[in-house]
């Protein structure tokens, strides 16, 4: 790997560090490919803080990191990134596969396939054999598939590349989905689920899926599958779910670490010389109608916290307003312990210990969610003060100084995407198959610094709808402070 490239990482080291002594705490940021750690924003409030706060810096010059990539003889994509400062050897793939494509009547099918591909050894090699081969090199290689796609990695020293890419390209191709792990599989999701309604929050999120998709779409379904459509499952189902989408040409592949990329392109289109091109037909998948609908929903549970969970539709990964959407989001609930909606349920009222809002991206309409633990006393209370903000980032034009610390974090956090090679490579690969541009990473602090006040405003008033909000509460509501039925008409959700 060129150091030359990475010239900005003491810059962005210094700053992080800064970032962390201004803060002292962290908490997640969007999902998708852009998972990172986001420091929070908000006034300092130590004297160190404040020091630290008036310090200048030159404005952050970084460049990403060049990845190549290239096209094997079967189709398909590598990128492929260099890196010999230690003797390791990464893959990550991506499949355009999912749970989307699985029949509903067999839901959990996508996930079962994923899996025992690799616990289930291939045709040429048994499972207790391969597990024990990675062991004695001490290699891995892993498999899954989730609603919308499917991924698979290896991990290898340098000095057995060979070994490790000939397991790896045969559990992609030639998984033998043997019935003893097949049925071993089944019952470990099958207690799972059966463990589902122990957990408040597993409660709330499948509830709460199920209330925003409309019931005929896959987004409406767990992945897992419920216990009646796992065991209509066969292994015949499986081996035909990997044949209809495991296909070079509806793969991309992540190569990075101590490897010589000429010789790699050479090896991979040896080991994968037998996967021939063949044409992957897609079921098609209904689109998510965007229909908005106020509705209060309760599951009775005999607990002393309330699991609240308030939303409806959000956005697709590839909208173009995601930048702005992911600020507001950042200044609303997203970014920290002082955002909004944290800020006042945790900081403010010591309502609960956190609370957060998200907008999850998909390749369809997604979610936007506020969620929240409270206890019982206070769950209307914490339900007013989210439906508040929701309604005062619409009506008012963020602070400019709230706007900046967000673009700011988000431009420091930026930086920190490229500490391995292999975050970079996923991350390449991850936009390939998203479908985003590819310069969405040389151009992404452009769009960031590109969001003014107005784009805030704009966002909030056109995805936030409070008045048409989904809200569920898992909890006893004999000891909630007010009626739910002061938000609405109540319909109680009963567990099987």
């Amino acid at each position: 790997m060129n150091k030359k490239k990475y010239c900005a990482f003491p810059v962005a080291c210094i700053v992080g560090m800064l970032f962390l002594v201004y803060s002292m705490s962290l908490c997640a940021q969007p999902k998708g490919h852009e998972h990172a750690m986001t420091p929070p924003a908000g006034k300092p409030e130590s004297e160190g803080a404040r020091m630290v706060s008036g310090f200048t810096f030159k404005p952050l010059n970084f460049v990403p990191p060049k990845v190549d990539r290239a096209t094997l003889e079967n189709g398909m994509i590598v990128y492929l990134l260099e890196d010999h400062d230690l003797p390791l050897f990464n893959i990550s793939m991506r499949i355009r596969t999912g749970a989307v494509y699985e029949p509903p009547e067999k839901a959990g099918l996508a996930s079962l396939t994923g899996y025992v591909m690799r616990s289930g050894g291939t045709t040429a090699m048994p499972a207790d054999a391969m597990n024990k081969e990675l062991e004695f090199i001490a290699a891995s290689v892993e498999t899954s598939i989730d609603r919308e796609s499917g991924s698979a990695s290896l991990s290898v020293l340098r000095k057995d590349i060979d070994k490790g890419l000939k397991i790896f390209a045969d559990v992609i191709m030639n998984p033998a989905f043997p019935e003893d792990k097949i049925k071993m599989r089944k019952d470990e999701v099958l207690e799972a689920i059966r463990r589902e309604n122990d957990n408040p929050s597993q409660i709330a999120h499948r509830e709460f899926r199920r209330i925003v998709y409309e019931s005929r779409h896959p987004y409406s379904r767990k992945v897992e599958g419920t216990p009646e459509t796992i065991a209509k499952i066969t292994r015949d189902d499986l081996v035909s779910f990997h044949k209809d989408y495991f296909r070079p040409q509806n793969s991309i592949l992540g190569i990075s670490g101590d490897f010589n990329k000429d010789e790699m392109i050479r090896k991979l289109n040896a080991v994968f010389s037998g996967w021939k091109k063949e044409d992957v037909r897609f079921p098609e998948v209904p689109r998510v109608e965007s229909r908005f609908e106020k509705s209060v929903s309760y599951v009775y549970k005999d607990i002393n916290q309330a699991n609240v969970i308030m939303g409806h539709l959000g956005i697709q990964r590839r909208s173009p307003d995601y930048f702005p959407v992911m600020l507001m989001n950042f200044i609303l609930g997203g970014g920290s312990f002082t955002a909004r909606i944290p800020g006042r349920i945790r900081s403010d009222e010591g309502l609960a210990y956190s609370a957060h809002s998200a907008f999850q991206t998909a390749r369809d309409l997604g979610m936007f969610f506020v969620a929240c633990q409270t206890k019982s006393e206070s769950t209307n209370r914490a339900i007013s003060i989210a439906l508040e903000e929701l309604d005062k980032i619409r009506k008012t034009p963020v602070d400019k100084e709230e706007l900046s610390q967000a673009k700011e974090t988000f431009m420091n956090q930026f930086v920190f995407r490229f500490t391995t090679s292999a975050s970079i490579v996923a991350q390449k690969v991850d936009i390939e198959y998203e479908g985003l541009p590819m310069n969405y990473l040389e151009t992404y602090q452009e769009n960031v610094q590109a969001v003014t006040q107005d784009d805030i405003q704009k966002v909030a008033r056109k995805y936030l709808h409070p008045d048409q909000i989904k809200i569920l509460v898992v909890g006893d509501r004999e000891k909630f402070d007010k009626p739910l039925d002061s938000f609405g008409k109540v319909s109680v959700i009963e567990l099987k």
